[in-house]
């Protein structure tokens, strides 16, 4: 019998008894026994940061891609489908395709530990290494320094978005601490792109940066990036831009934006690359309105968001967004991670939805139950109310508020999970 890719990623769980377990040993073991495809990849450009890496990465795709660049892309986690997470010269891994690399890895891993993570970031680097590209664009799992796509020793350049409080639990407890993780990223005498930073977290990318002899392009020093009369203006030393508002909604994708931009420059791309960035990247779930589906149907005439930030700084660039979108009663659909600063992340919210229903997120163990998650939400001054799933939530917002824009947030997993509800 054939075996399909969900079988065998499905046998790789159990490769570790840990879902996540940073070390870097365990990656440099697997490249080595598949023959080091990360010494065979096109030019990298590696991404991490706490917020705004997937949506920078996919301003940076469509820049070159509208140049005719192929480019490979690595994200992480997927939302409906693994193959989601690799992207092979602009196309999603096929099936076929994806189990063949899959299962080579298995077969050369054999009875060793190894996370989930770890090696199915081995078989993407595999996947590109096989496969003729322009570009490798690489996004960190987690944290940088011990993350599994940390193997790259040139990178064309490295690029490390808005540092934030988030999975404290294995980068550390502060601003700092989690700074220096995801400076690991940073190579010798290679660029790196800093988006807007803490002052805590900049002294440690700085310091990282000095200590390696890597040319810093950082936001606020070297480049600038504002909004004037609906227009985006972006400048650096080389000059002026003045370009459309990003298509991806919220003022936080102006800042990733600027980043795309420069890391655009950095490649040697020209203006129309930087305009393609802005206005031709797609990236589901971070604030995205559905407009086709079963549960856009079930929600009609009412509108229906979604979006996957999980941490503080998401869920005020969430209430940040929503504070720009024209007047309408907006209703919460919420389910976290145990993991999460629940507290941190609703605080914000508070202002700009009049309700909040709750639901456990399906099949996630770590999920916090919908009752407490209603607790949280009372606890900042949301209204909450609980449901048994995602359709029953928006059924009581849509009784109540037929016209009401109803917006599903809290949890990449709840994120994907709605996807294919709404697929159905």
């Amino acid at each position: 019998m054939t075996q399909t890719s969900d079988v065998i990623l499905e046998r790789m769980m159990a490769l570790h008894p840990k879902v996540i377990d940073l070390t870097l040993d365990r990656v440099w073991r697997l490249l080595a026994a598949v023959g080091n495809p990360q010494d065979h990849l096109p030019p990298v450009i590696h991404l991490a940061g706490t917020n705004g890496k997937g949506s920078t990465q996919a301003m940076i795709r469509a820049g070159l891609e509208a140049g005719g660049a192929k480019v490979h892309a690595y994200t992480s986690p997927h939302l409906a489908r693994f193959h989601e997470r690799i992207r092979l010269a602009g196309e999603l891994i096929t099936e076929e395709a994806l189990t063949d690399v899959l299962d080579r890895c298995y077969v050369a891993n054999g009875p060793d530990p190894i996370t989930y993570f770890e090696i199915t970031t081995v078989a993407g680097l595999l996947a590109f290494a096989e496969t003729p590209a322009d570009y490798t664009l690489l996004e960190v799992g987690l944290g940088g320094r011990l993350d599994a796509t940390n193997v790259i020793a040139d990178p064309a350049i490295t690029i490390i978005t808005p540092v934030d409080l988030d999975h404290q639990q294995f980068l550390g407890n502060t601003l700092s601490a989690i700074a220096g993780e995801k400076a690991g990223i940073i190579k010798r005498g290679i660029p790196c792109v800093v988006g807007p930073q803490h002052d805590e977290s900049m002294d440690v990318i700085e310091a990282k940066a000095a200590a390696l002899g890597a040319p810093l392009l950082a936001y606020g020093q070297h480049w600038h990036v504002s909004v004037e009369r609906d227009r985006l203006i972006y400048q650096d030393d080389h000059g002026l831009l003045d370009l459309p508002l990003p298509n991806l909604p919220g003022p936080h994708q102006i800042m990733n934006a600027g980043s795309a931009i420069v890391a655009l420059r950095a490649l040697g791309k020209d203006e129309a690359a930087s305009e393609a960035a802005v206005t031709g990247a797609y990236w589901p779930a971070r604030m995205e309105k559905l407009t086709e589906g079963a549960l856009v149907d079930l929600a009609a005439p009412a509108e229906l968001w979604l979006d996957g930030g999980h941490n503080p700084a998401a869920g005020q660039a969430l209430a940040d967004t929503l504070r720009g979108q024209p007047p309408r009663p907006t209703h919460l659909i919420c389910g976290m991670l145990n993991t999460k600063d629940i507290s941190g992340y609703l605080r914000h919210l508070a202002g700009v939805a009049q309700t909040l229903t709750a639901v456990s997120i399906p099949g996630e163990t770590a999920t916090i139950p919908a009752d407490q998650t209603a607790a949280e939400a009372e606890k900042v001054g949301l209204p909450a109310q609980v449901a048994d799933d995602v359709q029953g939530a928006i059924r009581a917002i849509t009784a109540q508020t037929p016209n009401a824009r109803i917006l599903i947030c809290g949890s990449l997993y709840l994120a994907g999970h709605v996807m294919r509800e709404n697929e159905t």
